[in-house]
């Protein structure tokens, strides 16, 4: 699991990074609301500091909500109800007060990852030499390990759960991307592509003219 930290202050991240790390997180920070508006679909968790010289940390979360559903734990010392109302009416998952504890840390990312990643998707799928370990939310192609987006593996181990079947456009938008309406512009046709191309072959996910998508078979396996 990948968690983006969002601190100015550069001492602090590297402590909060140092201990995500240990506890079996890829983190990394960054020191600046813009750079967490630009880096954030990385990253499956966002651990955000309010205090941030550049933009209100407030509208950085409500960005990030807008363009995607990734979960946000914000970091901030407004301690009153309303504050805290306030966080999470701009599109926070949680909260948590400084200061706070490493074990309050560790315990609150694994409460939101757990919400988020429902255990259903924990099974290891293997399709020829595609192999998908949900419990790690890592993929491999050959043995060679996969570098995706948060949405790009979702996509991906959706497809893999039932590689027999077409997903309609409608339910990948509400498996994936947990909205009911098919009308997103060309948001999974840019994730396919996207998908296709790091899988380096476009016969792993077929296009089924008028339905939807289904996995396919690289050019190893039809061979």
């Amino acid at each position: 699991m990948r968690v983006l930290v969002v601190d100015h202050d550069a001492a602090c991240a590297r402590s909060v990074v140092r201990v995500l790390r240990q506890s079996g997180y890829d983190a990394w920070s960054v020191g600046t609301g813009a750079a967490a508006l630009e880096q954030h679909h990385q990253a499956d968790l966002v651990l955000l500091d309010l205090g941030l010289p550049d933009v209100d940390g407030l509208q950085v979360c409500a960005d990030i909500r807008a363009a995607s559903d990734t979960p946000i734990i914000a970091v901030t010392e407004r301690t009153t109800e309303l504050e805290r109302v306030l966080c999470l009416k701009s599109g926070c998952d949680d909260c948590l007060n400084k200061p706070y504890g490493v074990q309050e840390l560790v315990a609150r990312v694994e409460a939101v990852l757990r919400r988020a990643h429902p255990a259903a998707r924990t099974s290891c799928i293997v399709h020829g030499p595609l192999r998908i370990d949900g419990a790690r939310r890592e993929a491999y192609l050959s043995g060679k390990p996969l570098s995706l987006t948060r949405k790009e593996f979702d996509l991906l181990h959706t497809l893999a759960s039932r590689p027999g079947t077409v997903f309609s456009r409608r339910e990948l938008m509400a498996r994936v991307w947990r909205k009911s309406s098919a009308a997103t512009g060309r948001t999974i046709d840019t994730h396919v592509n996207s998908l296709r191309n790091k899988l380096g072959d476009s016969g792993w996910i077929l296009t089924v003219r008028g339905v939807g998508f289904r996995l396919g078979r690289g050019v190893s396996m039809a061979a």
